[in-house]
């Protein structure tokens, strides 16, 4: 009875290691994928109802690695190359003998843009073309991005899928997307950037994301190190915290970079959600609700896409002379994303679990980096046009990575969406009075700071010396 019985418990944890999917839990590292419906939302726009305005805030798709942790990587190889004694690895290590990082041009690939992430941000382009309809064909299209290249080079792969041609090199007047490259924010762009966080003096103060996740890293790294040593190392080589960090990047990373995933078989599903917690931490604490400054720094550009919705497509606000698409897309960074959450009063009240815990995991926690700021990942606000007995309505829904995330207090519309009037009032009165306007409160001292994000309704041609 016994061994019948652990035989059941040993098939059920098979069953779960074989359906469980690291990628799905590896935070910033993270090749994009749907997150999962969230509480009991359906994805599908609600029977009776038409998207008629729709704006993006995408991080840039996926890349190589940043220097500092390619050195990591690199650190890695070395140790495993470079021993001085004679060691072996066997089980899901035995690899690392002939592994070498996934980067062969170490001068300039760090980063830059992966073919995996211009794939995904081509077929993002297809995807809303096809979603919404909103340019059957001739229409021209700006969005807007960072300064940076692997965020130019996201926003144009978008401009390719979702207009349906090429990049004309040798004839630009031919090209039908424009996109507007935003200065990083410092001081003097106060809120009106796609970094907005550097325009936010006090940002840096209110971060606290690297004692949180040092913390936590401690209680579970050194556990990993050592049952990946007593199991799968003989020898002299021992495997450290440290080491454990770099592989579980390393799986995203590789798998992104070049379809290898052996580093992701390494840790078991329960050690990958501490992993993955260990992101959870650096970004709650560090650019979302945790940090008192984030939701500040985003407010201004929630506030400029909230107005735009209330004027609805076609239609401006403001001093700009540009009338924006039905689609307002705007390509920025990871660190970008939890911000807009914050600055929506997003994934911070719920089941009593906030704030998050440095020394417990917490299972019902709402707010997940990897549903948020993996690869391409992206909030959504949609402005819905519903038919009702009464006539037409307007509603809003907000979206990560294609999951709808319920509005605090304000979910009575079709497929819990919020009301368009409520939705405003809510972000202009209760989301200002929560996180405080943007000048006073991000302590921005530059001269010529503003409270409002004007960028969205300024097209090419309102920005001549500000780039394109």
């Amino acid at each position: 009875m016994r061994a019948a019985l652990l035989s059941a418990v040993w098939l059920s944890t098979l069953a779960l290691a074989r359906a469980f999917n690291p990628l799905h839990h590896s935070g910033p590292a993270a090749p994009y994928f749907d997150a999962p419906s969230q509480a009991g939302i359906p994805k599908e726009i609600p029977e009776g109802c038409v998207v008629d305005q729709a704006a993006y805030v995408v991080r840039h798709g996926a890349r190589y690695p940043e220097p500092g942790s390619y050195t990591g990587w690199v650190t890695l190889y070395n140790k495993l190359q470079n021993s001085s004694t004679p060691y072996n690895v066997t089980g899901p290590l035995a690899f690392l003998k002939t592994w070498v990082p996934p980067v062969d041009d170490p001068a300039h690939m760090p980063l830059y843009l992966s073919g995996v992430g211009a794939l995904e941000s081509f077929q993002l382009g297809v995807q809303l073309r096809n979603k919404y309809k909103f340019t059957p064909g001739g229409g021209n299209l700006t969005v807007w991005s960072a300064a940076q290249e692997r965020v130019l080079a996201t926003a144009a792969n978008f401009l390719r899928g979702y207009l349906a041609q090429g990049s004309y090199v040798n004839n630009a007047t031919l090209n039908r997307g424009a996109i507007v490259s935003m200065p990083d924010s410092v001081n003097w762009t106060s809120a009106d950037s796609l970094t907005f966080t550097n325009g936010c003096p006090n940002y840096s103060n209110g971060d606290q994301s690297g004692p949180m996740k040092a913390v936590w890293s401690n209680l579970w790294q050194p556990r990993v190190a050592a049952r990946l040593n007593s199991l799968y190392v003989q020898g002299e080589l021992n495997f450290t915290a440290s080491d454990v960090s770099v592989m579980g990047d390393l799986c995203g990373f590789s798998a992104e970079v070049d379809g290898d995933t052996r580093f992701c078989d390494i840790l078991t599903p329960d050690e990958w959600l501490d992993y993955e917690y260990g992101n959870d931490l650096n970004y709650y604490y560090g650019s979302g609700p945790g940090n008192p400054y984030a939701g500040t720094s985003a407010w201004p550009l929630v506030k400029a896409i909230t107005d735009l919705l209330v004027a609805g497509p076609g239609k401006t606000t403001g001093a700009g002379t540009f009338t924006p698409a039905p689609l307002i897309m705007s390509f920025t960074h990871d660190n970008d994303l939890p911000p807009v959450i914050a600055a929506l009063g997003l994934w911070n009240s719920t089941l009593g679990v906030y704030p998050l815990s440095n020394s417990t995991r917490s299972a019902d926690r709402d707010f997940r980096s990897s549903y948020l700021v993996s690869f391409r990942g992206y909030v959504a606000l949609e402005r819905l046009n519903c038919t009702t007995p009464s006539g037409s309505s307007q509603y809003v829904r907000v979206q990560a990575n294609s999951a709808p995330i319920p509005i605090p207090g304000c979910v009575s519309g079709p497929g819990s969406s919020c009301p368009l009037a409520q939705f405003a009032q809510y972000v202009s009165q209760d989301r200002l009075q929560h996180v405080g306007e943007f000048v006073s409160t991000c302590n921005n001292t530059a001269a010529n700071a503003t409270q409002g994000a004007t960028l969205i309704t300024l097209g090419v041609g309102d920005l001549v010396g500000e780039g394109s």
